[in-house]
């Protein structure tokens, strides 16, 4: 008696590529916070992992690109070294940085909504560099209010001293993020025709 076995796919080509970019760009995010220094006007560092989270959104889009930065929080939280200064754990996500951390999701979803326009994907050399930067600047609005939140609830500050600790002192170097987001796109799709 011969037995026939046919090949099942338990998830698409699709679907596996997509979640590997993911892992991808989770794990970029992850080394960007490598990349830290500690600002003496502000109880949280510097990094280059908010580069990392634009990026996400505007090569994977909204919806895993979102899915990405979720990942990437799951991994720091079970112990992987990949939040700012290879620090890890939960209690990051309770910490004086938990609410930029976990404005991650949502800023990439933002990032690659407006970017793409909705979810699915377009091409990168339709979008224009205002799009790109208009989106970034929503992104980084998100971040810096939950981050601004998560210090007024962890660290009691005041709203007005957690905005400028936490926000006002870091604009240039967001405003350095945004131009090398956009220099990479930008450099990709010149690469790319």
């Amino acid at each position: 008696m011969a037995t026939s076995t046919e090949s099942v796919d338990l998830v698409g080509d699709e679907a596996a590529t997509n979640l590997a970019r993911a892992a991808l760009f989770a794990a970029l995010v992850g080394a960007f916070a490598y990349v830290s220094f500690p600002f003496p006007l502000s109880p949280a560092p510097v990094t280059l992992q908010v580069l990392g989270v634009f990026l996400a959104g505007i090569y994977l889009g909204p919806v895993w690109g979102g899915a990405s930065l979720v990942l990437y929080l799951a991994a720091g939280a079970l112990g992987a070294p990949v939040f700012q200064g290879g620090s890890a754990g939960v209690g990051q996500l309770v910490g004086g940085s938990a609410g930029y951390l976990w404005s991650y999701p949502i800023a990439a979803a933002l990032v690659g909504a407006v970017v793409h326009r909705g979810t699915t994907l377009r091409d990168l050399d339709t979008v224009g560099v205002p799009t790109v930067v208009g989106a970034m600047t929503a992104g980084t609005v998100v971040i810096y209010a939950l981050g601004i939140a998560g210090l007024v609830l962890v660290l009691d500050l005041t709203a007005t001293e957690a905005f400028i600790q936490g926000a006002v002192v870091f604009l240039p170097a967001e405003a350095a993020k945004v131009a090398a987001a956009v220099g990479i796109v930008r450099s990709d799709a010149i690469a790319a025709t």
